[in-house]
């Protein structure tokens, strides 16, 4: 705990005082963010890190795997779909950004089936993406791949997912066939730095 207050007192006497302007105005304006970028909550794959970001450019939304349930309005806790909700009819966001990456521990867990009985809430947060994790083993083990082949299918097939899950949320939809919204699909392999984004017409990961 005490590297976090060192790096908080860094970051007061660095990017604070250096940006004391811009955080005066986020404080007194409020913020006004074009992006919604929702990523996983892994501790390797920081957003504002990876894109070089200043505060209040970007509203993060971070989850286990990047997903988004489908739409399901009713009394539950819906975290995910709160924020979601707020970013795109509060903050009127004109992006939503899903940012799969490479070794998520929650997709080895969903494709090994690891997540086991035992946990209270991962294993049902991850059904989400059971149909992901049924093509992606289909296809490559059916070819003969590796079990790692798989994981990185489904990595990027939870991507896939989370955009179509979007889809189904009213005032979503309503915002992209208005083209006042546009949603995006990219995937970060942190072993080699690169960046992916999902092309919609072949549905493939194309370099950016």
């Amino acid at each position: 705990m005490d590297k976090l207050i060192d790096g908080f007192r860094r970051f007061r006497e660095t990017n604070f005082a250096q940006n004391r302007g811009l955080f005066e105005t986020l404080a007194q304006q409020g913020q006004t963010p074009k992006v919604l970028l929702i990523g996983c909550c892994d501790s390797r794959v920081d957003p504002a890190i990876l894109f070089d970001a200043q505060p209040g450019e970007m509203f993060v939304l971070r989850n286990v795997a990047n997903l988004i349930p489908p739409y399901a309005p009713d009394q539950g806790h819906h975290g995910t779909s709160a924020a979601l909700e707020f970013a795109v009819r509060g903050l009127e966001v004109e992006h939503v950004v899903v940012l799969g990456h490479a070794q998520c521990g929650g997709v080895r867990a969903l494709v090994e089936n690891q997540s086991g009985d035992q946990t209270d809430f991962i294993k049902g947060w991850m059904t989400i993406a059971r149909a992901a994790r049924d093509r992606a083993l289909a296809l490559t083990l059916s070819a003969g791949q590796p079990i790692e082949a798989a994981r990185r299918m489904c990595e990027q097939e939870t991507v896939a997912i989370s955009l179509a899950n979007l889809m189904t949320f009213p005032w979503v939809r309503e915002r992209v066939e208005q083209s006042r919204l546009m949603l995006h699909g990219w995937f970060y392999n942190m072993e080699e730095g690169k960046l992916f984004r999902l092309d919609p017409y072949t549905n493939t990961f194309l370099e950016v």
